[in-house]
C-alpha cells in the first residue's frame, strides 16, 4: 500500500495535464498526453506527446530522467499503451526503466489498450492508481474519447453573432461581425480540430479558406463541405490551398464529381435517400478516418441539421455588441418549434469576454 497522499498525486497529475496541453494543436489524431516522473518528492523527468508518429510522453520523460527513473512514480494523463502502433508499448518502457508506481488520470478508451496497459504494469509488480483528475483528462481529449467510445468525432459549432442573434445580413454579408480578438480565438479552435466543416451555402456566399493561418501547427485540418447537389464551384478558394477538401454529396453526377476531383477535391456520396447527405454516416466515415474533433463553421441550414440529428456536442458563440435587425439571418434553421416545450435546452458552461465580444460555451442538455 502506497504512503503517498492523494493531494500529492493530484499536484503532479495537474502538472502532467499541463504538459499534455502543449500538444493541443499537434498530436492529431493521437490524444494529448503528458507524463511526470517523481522520485523522493522531486521531479526527475517530464515530457509530453508532441506529434503523431513521434515518441510518446512516457518516453520523453524517461529519457529526461535517465537512471533516476528507477524507483520513481510516473504520473501519466492517459493509461500507458500496451500495443505496437506507430511506436513501441510505453508500458514496457516503464517496466524496463524500473519505475515503482504508475498513476494515471484515466484508462485508455481505445479498445486496443482498455486496461491492458495497467494490467501489464501490475503483472510486473508495479503499483498502479487510476482516476486522478479523470474529468480534466477526458476534457482535454474530447474527440479521441468520443471516437473510441461513440465511434464518432466530437462536434463543436462555432457561431459569430450580433447581440440580437444574427449571423449575417439578409444579403449574406457577414464580414466582420466580431473583432480581432474573437477571430484569433477562432484560429485556436481551428488549430485544435481535425476537420473544419461547412455547408455549400457558406462556400457560395463567402468563398472561405477555412484554414489555420495564425499558427504554424505543421498540418491543416481537413475541410469538409456538405453539398447535396454538387454545387461546389471548381474555382473555390479552398481547392487551391494546402490540405484536403472533402465534398460530401447526395448526388451521383459523375461528370461533376470528376470536375471537382480534377480541381483538387475528394468527393464522397453519402445519400440519405431524400436528396440530402446522411449526416450520421458522415460522422462514422470521419471516425474511420481518425477524425477526433470537428469545428463547424456554417450557416443556419447546416447547423440546424446537425443539431436536429443529435450530433452537436458543443456550441461556441461569439456575441458582438451590436444589432443587425429583423431581416438579418439567424443561427439555426429549426422548423417545427412552435411551443415552449419544443425548445432545445442548453447548459451554459462558460461565459467570458474576448476583446470587445463575449464568448459563450454551451452544450445541449441530454434528454
Amino acid at each position: 500500500m502506497s504512503s503517498v497522499d492523494a493531494g500529492t498525486d493530484v499536484r503532479y497529475m495537474a502538472r502532467a495535464l499541463s504538459l499534455a496541453r502543449r500538444g493541443l494543436y499537434t498530436t492529431d489524431p493521437n490524444p494529448r498526453v503528458g507524463c511526470v516522473l517523481v522520485h523522493d518528492g522531486e521531479i526527475v523527468g517530464e515530457g509530453w506527446h508532441e506529434r503523431a508518429g513521434a515518441a510518446h510522453a512516457e518516453i520523453h520523460a524517461l529519457a529526461s530522467a535517465g537512471p533516476r527513473a528507477r524507483g520513481a512514480t510516473a504520473y501519466v494523463s492517459l493509461e500507458p499503451c500496451s500495443h505496437y502502433g506507430r511506436t513501441p508499448p510505453c508500458a514496457d518502457a516503464l517496466i524496463k526503466a524500473g519505475v515503482a508506481r504508475v498513476v494515471v488520470a484515466m484508462e485508455d478508451p481505445n479498445p486496443a489498450v482498455a486496461g491492458s496497459g495497467l494490467r501489464r504494469l501490475q503483472s510486473a509488480g508495479i503499483e498502479t492508481v487510476s482516476g486522478v483528475l479523470e474529468d480534466q483528462a477526458r476534457a482535454l481529449n474530447p474527440g479521441f474519447v468520443s471516437r473510441m467510445e461513440r465511434q464518432r468525432p466530437y462536434v463543436r459549432i462555432k457561431l459569430a453573432v450580433s447581440l440580437d442573434g444574427r449571423t449575417a445580413m439578409a444579403s449574406g454579408e457577414s464580414k466582420w461581425i466580431t473583432g480581432d480578438a474573437a477571430r484569433l480565438d477562432v484560429q485556436r479552435l481551428r488549430a485544435r480540430s481535425s476537420v473544419i466543416l461547412t455547408g455549400i451555402g457558406t462556400v457560395v456566399a463567402d468563398d472561405p479558406s477555412l484554414n489555420v493561418r495564425a499558427f504554424d501547427i505543421g498540418r491543416q485540418p481537413v475541410r469538409v463541405v456538405i453539398d447535396a447537389n454538387l454545387s461546389m464551384p471548381a474555382d473555390a478558394r479552398m481547392l487551391s490551398l494546402d490540405g484536403v477538401t472533402l465534398i460530401v454529396t447526395a448526388s451521383d453526377d459523375g461528370d461533376r464529381s470528376e470536375e471537382l476531383v480534377n480541381a483538387g477535391a475528394e468527393v464522397l456520396c453519402l445519400s440519405s435517400g431524400v436528396n440530402s447527405v446522411d449526416l450520421v454516416a458522415l460522422m462514422q466515415h470521419l471516425a474511420r478516418r481518425e477524425v477526433n474533433e470537428i469545428l463547424v463553421e456554417a450557416g443556419a441550414t447546416t447547423c440546424g441539421a446537425l443539431l436536429r440529428a443529435g450530433l452537436v456536442d458543443e456550441l461556441v458563440v461569439y456575441m458582438a455588441p451590436h444589432l443587425m435587425g429583423t431581416a438579418a439571418r439567424g443561427m439555426f434553421s429549426l422548423p417545427g418549434l412552435e411551443e415552449m416545450a419544443d425548445r432545445v435546452p442548453l447548459r451554459i458552461e462558460d461565459v467570458r469576454a474576448v476583446g470587445e465580444d463575449w464568448r459563450i460555451v454551451a452544450r445541449p442538455r441530454p434528454d
